[in-house]
């Protein structure tokens, strides 16, 4: 449920990442046990010299020897991608010519973590640690030089003067230097000694430098730490380290010492992939459907400047030659290599198969792309079957189980940066995403399934829900972002219709945050899987334009039909994509369903309105106390929420609609003033007249909490927006250019007057609407004085509200409220009413004259 990224982005955020697609049997690659002494070989020795410049540099060096002087009979050989040789305790490879300046994707893994090893989602077994390319190249002074590669920029025809001076400017770093012990017997190859780069601290073969941090790793300690192993495979080498690291403490309490340091211990596996010699041809990002994406710089695609290309992640399915005039017909073919996800064996058996059904349930989207059998998923072979399969092998797929208390499950894949091309996915599958799956599905579907109404839900369900997740993430691993604009193009009457939602579905994607039908009441008739998300019209849309190949086109000359394909299908809605990266589009949030926030929230409450008075008795557990019940009440607590925020994103919100010129109507388009009047007063009438019925009593008396504090909580979040520098600042554009808008200065008159109805009416005010007209006063306050500088350096800083008419109407609001507030204290029906409105008149006065 997370994006994908560039890998270091990856550590610090998000949002869904794939590497080496396997064949389709394991036979490339010969048992283990057969190993062969170095001397079996009968090629024949020699010295030859490396071809290209000699420049000296540095003390002289010792000259290579001969191949037998360096690997003897004793050694035990491993051929491959390089040929390992294992001599007593050093590791050697001998690196063909052929390999040289080729491009290597290094992948290192977690195999087995430290104890105490975590920081949030990061430090378990399986977990990705660190990714880059290299090349080994031939340097002087019989040397091998190994360089860390970036694919920022290019320029692809040599003969051109700006791809000298491209190259002149991107000169790759060499991080590495190895001596040539000696040359190949063919004279084909140089054999180096990599046992001391493997024992060193490097950032190529092991961890990012941010990765290291987040887990709090110090220095590494060489004297207990070893290399396990290195193998050779036919196009791969994976190597097994043992590493100890000194593991930093952490404080107790903010500027307090560290405590709990020492040392960790963990195994490492590394993996380096052969990147195909020419890449696969790549298909140029649009943001009209959601593909992760890598991009570059080029310098010659716009002669008159450069142009950033960017280009989307995905497997390279390709028909077999023989069956291409079959795909060119329409008819149905398999694609040379297909898409094969492993199921870790450390995986319940109860949940295997339908973690093996939500990556199949695929199928039907490739086959709109043209392709049958392009996906599956299956067991991992037992060693008994192919002792050589492991799964940190950068050349399999899988979907990896974690026994972690991470609430969560993540589809990260790693591809080819110069092409997109997703080579591999380890799918992260984490234990407690259970109690999640369970926690949503009782808020948002125990009115409509009875089953939903316990704390264990029987596996029968709850293996239900895990297709469900299974198939979110597995999307991902195909190159597919989140799409939370599917849900807004479903109307949400529409949702309650059980023969609608049983054709359609209650949002058009599973890429969506659309979890289950909250919408749905009891007595529509609408449960079971025709509450559950499914692969539906945009996802199998979204795979055809991503995957379907166009013979004869190349990722330029393809753009136009692309194009077409996209124009033709957004004339139906159910294939619209909204970015998950939108702040002010209200058609884009998760959580959300259907095309009106107000109406598809206010069935939603009156759903939370039947589950709270059977929380005691949904979550009652024999022999225990109250911890689910308290649970299940923050659950509910966070829904009510999240309708809430769906409706006041409708406030100043921009509708944005990606368009190439050749498709009429505008990109930005205001949301219209009538929706942000119905929002504001869904928000008055739902959220700021106090919602009493959220304040049970039985429960509080269980599980604690204050209950004014409870609920001006969830009112101050949405205040927060309302009254934001960004909500003023969109308004205002808004209406300089439309003479039909919501003008801030009514939309801050129509706020206020909600919030202090007591003020016209004469009537108390009680201690919840208090509390929400201090803070009312302290929001507004913000917007009369320069904003203090950001904490966060990441986040920026927020718009200054005095370079605009934000700090203009926030100051004649509070005028014109200050002399209300007084006039209405004179006639207070009560005291502590007159106390509060006589505070708020001082407030308010502070605010408009801090120095006074």
């Amino acid at each position: 449920m997370q994006l994908q990224r560039t890998f270091a982005a990856a550590v610090a955020g998000v949002l869904c990442t794939a590497l080496l697609m396997p064949s389709a049997t394991h036979a490339q690659r010969r048992k283990k046990d057969e190993k062969t002494p170095a001397a079996a070989s009968p090629a024949k020795d020699t010295t030859a010299r490396p071809t290209g410049p000699q420049r000296p540099s540095g003390p002289p060096k010792p000259q290579p020897k001969k191949f037998t002087e360096v690997i003897n009979a004793n050694a035990v050989a491993d051929s491959g991608l390089f040929n390992i040789y294992k001599q007593e305790d050093r590791f050697f490879a001998e690196i063909p010519d052929a390999l040289l300046g080729r491009d290597i994707l290094v992948v290192s893994r977690l195999s087995k973590s430290a104890a105490g090893l975590r920081s949030q989602m990061m430090g378990f077994a399986g977990d990705q640690i660190n990714e880059s390319v290299i090349r080994f190249e031939k340097g002087p002074n019989h040397r091998i030089f190994l360089k860390n590669i970036s694919f920022s920029e290019r320029s692809k025809d040599s003969t051109q003067p700006m791809f000298v001076a491209v190259m002149n400017s991107n000169v790759q770093p060499i991080v590495a230097s190895f001596d040539v012990k000696a040359y190949s017997k063919s004279g084909k190859g140089s054999v180096v000694d990599l046992t001391d780069y493997i024992n060193s601290d490097n950032d190529v073969l092991f961890f990012d430098n941010s990765v290291k941090s987040a887990l709090k790793l110090g220095a590494p300690q060489g004297d207990k730490s070893y290399i396990d192993d290195v193998r050779a495979y036919p196009e791969n080498l994976e190597i097994k380290t043992v590493k100890t690291y000194t593991k930093q403490g952490s404080s107790p309490m903010p500027g307090m010492p560290p405590m709990g340091g020492g040392f960790a211990t963990v195994e490492l596996n590394s993996s380096l992939v052969l990147l195909p010699a020419v890449p696969m041809e790549p298909r140029y990002f649009d943001p009209r459907v959601g593909f992760f994406a890598t991009g570059l710089t080029d310098y010659d695609a716009d002669p008159q400047g450069v142009k950033r290309l960017s280009m989307i992640t995905r497997w390279r399915l390709e028909p077999k030659a023989e069956d291409m005039e079959k795909f060119r017909r329409g008819e149905l073919v398999e694609p040379k290599k297909p898409i094969i996800f492993y199921i870790d064996p450390a995986t319940p058996e109860k949940w295997r198969k339908y973690l093996i059904m939500g990556v199949n349930d695929w199928q039907a989207a490739f086959e709109q792309a043209g392709f049958k059998n392009a996906i599956s998923a299956r067991m991992a072979p037992t060693r008994a079957e192919d002792s050589t399969w492991s799964l940190e092998d950068a050349r399999y797929s899988a979907i990896v189980y974690k026994p972690s208390d991470v609430p969560n499950a993540s589809g990260p894949h790693v591809h080819d940066p110069r092409s997109g091309e997703i080579l591999e996915s380890h799918i992260n599958w984490y234990h407690n995403v259970m109690s999640l799956l369970r926690n949503w599905y009782m808020i948002q579907a125990a009115p409509n399934d009875e089953r939903a109404r316990k704390m264990e839900f029987d596996d029968q369900l709850m293996g239900e829900l895990i297709r469900f997740v299974s198939s979110h993430e597995v999307g991902h691993t195909l190159g597919l972002r989140h799409n939370f604009g599917s849900s807004s193009t479903y109307p949400v009457e529409k949702l309650r219709d059980k023969n609608w939602v049983k054709e359609h579905g209650h949002a058009a994607s599973i890429m969506d945050y659309a979890r289950f039908n909250y919408v749905a009441q009891p007595g529509d008739g609408i449960s079971g899987a025709d509450l559950y998300p499914r692969i539906n019209y945009y996802d199998k849309w979204a795979i055809e334009w991503g995957y379907k190949a166009i013979p004869g086109t190349n990722a330029d000359t393809e753009k136009a039909t692309l194009n077409k394909w996209v124009i033709n299908r957004l004339q139906d809605k159910r294939y619209w994509f909204g970015t998950e990266m939108n702040p002010d589009d209200p058609r884009s949030q998760n959580e959300d369903l259907g095309d009106n926030a107000m109406k598809a929230s206010e069935y939603g409450i009156k759903n939370l309105q039947r589950i709270l008075p059977n929380l005691m008795a949904w979550t009652r557990t024999e022999n225990e106390g109250y911890s689910n019940l308290g649970t299940m009440y923050q659950e509910l607590l966070g829904q009510f929420g999240r309708y809430n925020g769906h409706v006041a994103k409708n406030i100043a919100g921009i509708y944005e609609t990606p368009k190439t010129v050749e498709q009429s109507g505008v990109v930005y388009e205001p949301v219209a003033k009538a929706t942000q009047q119905e929002a504001l007063k869904f928000l008055q009438a739902q959220l700021f007249t106090t919602p009493n019925w959220l304040l049970d009593k039985e429960i509080l008396a269980r599980v604690g909490g204050n209950a004014p504090t409870l609920i001006l909580s969830q009112q101050e979040r949405v205040l927060a927006r309302l009254l934001s520098t960004n909500t003023f600042v969109k308004l205002l554009n808004n209406e300089a250019v439309n003479p039909a808008a919501y003008k801030a200065i009514d939309y801050a008159t129509d706020l206020k007057k909600g919030i202090f109805s007591e003020i016209y009416t004469g009537k108390s005010v009680d201690i919840y609407r208090r509390n929400l007209q201090k803070s009312y006063i302290a929001q507004l306050s913000k917007l009369v004085k320069e904003p203090e500088a950001s904490q966060n350096p990441m986040m920026g800083r927020s718009p200054n509200p005095m370079t605009s008419d934000a700090a203009s109407i926030a100051r004649a609001q509070l005028t014109a409220l200050r002399g209300e507030v007084r006039t209405a204290a004179a006639g207070a029906p009560d005291a502590m009413t007159r106390f509060h409105l006589q505070d708020l008149a001082e407030r308010i006065g502070q605010a408009l004259n801090p120095k006074s």
